[in-house]
């Protein structure tokens, strides 16, 4: 006799259906933790690459597959999920709005704030759910040091310092493809540290901005940048600073000689306390977060945690709650018009 599980699943046809265009690593990151949520099945996958299908299939070995993404959103779905070049995602979100259904997109959103104010405006007018996998403030360490902020046990907050070097840099040819990527290191890294300084202060408005931007060891100049065709950075340090003068400090690279895989901090100055996130032993996954006091550190949390798919999980449950749009998706935006301006100062 079969003994059947408790808590009993849900019948497949009370799962929200998702489609799934681009099943690279990230990908099937999120398709795994957005299956395991109980709340979804993978009703089709898209993919250009039939090795990269093989792997989605044996997450989801029942869906379907789409010849095109023009077919994915033909089909009967609620929602997509958008994990493909960065130079789709735009276009491609644009078009499952349109169509009815929610969307979760990889970062960026678009390649710039154009791109991406149209996204935001069309999931607007279709009254559709929008998510963006802006990962690291879904981590326990950043969740408690904004609840610091918010119960002013940090005290008045006047800078931070907010660090991503990837010693290895991107392993697909289009990251240095201006015309796909939109940019370097900045727009595929520097975004999570202008949303973690932005969403850590609750969004202020940015009164100033400047910027230093290399590659390969030599400053590119704003004409540099402006050029669609020219080099992407690989090192960028920016500064910051909101209306009431709060400073914040940026630096992310590929390739930096950092002497382990990564270095990720979120440092937090405030005049009573003082907060720290980061990585440990050079680790893209585990953090250690500690609330400072002149000499002394307390620790907040660390290891281990899975974080990498609540953003994607957190919006298939809102999804599940209705799946309308919701105005937070103003500050993808925001976010945007930062790195617009960082890359043309």
């Amino acid at each position: 006799m079969t003994i059947p599980s408790w808590p009993p699943s849900p019948p497949a046809a009370s799962l929200l259906r998702l489609g799934f265009a681009g099943t690279g690593w990230i990908g099937l990151n999120r398709m795994e933790a957005l299956l395991k949520s109980g709340l979804a099945r993978a009703a089709m996958l898209q993919d250009p690459c039939e090795d990269m299908i093989a792997k989605a299939r044996t997450l989801a070995p029942d869906a379907e597959i789409a010849a095109s993404f023009e077919t994915l959103l033909e089909a009967d779905l609620d929602a997509v999920v958008i994990a493909s070049p960065s130079g789709m995602h735009a276009c491609q979100a644009i078009a499952a709005l349109e169509s009815g259904k929610a969307v979760f997109c990889q970062k960026p959103l678009g390649r710039n704030g154009g791109e991406v104010r149209a996204v935001v405006e069309t999931a607007r007018k279709a009254d559709r759910l929008l998510g963006l996998d802006l990962s690291y403030r879904h981590t326990r360490g950043l969740q408690a040091i904004r609840k610091a902020i918010r119960e002013d046990r940090l005290g008045k907050v006047f800078a931070l310092d907010l660090v991503f070097h990837n010693a290895y840099g991107p392993g697909k040819s289009w990251f240095f493809d201006k015309a796909q990527s939109g940019g370097g290191c900045l727009i595929d890294l520097g975004v999570h540290l202008v949303d973690m300084g932005l969403w850590l202060l609750d969004f202020p408005k940015i009164k100033q901005v400047c910027a230093s931007l290399h590659s390969g060891g030599s400053l590119l100049t704003p004409e540099d940048r402006a050029q669609t065709g020219g080099a992407v950075e690989d090192h960028a340090a920016a500064q910051l600073r909101t209306e009431n003068g709060t400073m914040l400090r940026l630096a992310c690279s590929w390739h930096l000689h950092a002497g382990t895989d990564a270095v990720i901090r979120a440092d937090i100055h405030g005049t009573q306390a003082g907060a720290s996130f980061a990585n440990m032993a050079g680790s893209f996954h585990n953090f250690e977060t500690r609330l400072l006091h002149a000499t002394t550190s307390e620790l907040l949390c660390g290891p281990p945690e899975d974080w990498g798919g609540l953003a994607a999980v957190q919006w298939l449950k809102k999804l599940a709650n209705g799946g309308k749009f919701e105005r937070e998706a103003e500050n993808f935006c925001a976010v945007s018009d930062i790195l617009d301006c960082i890359y043309s100062v």
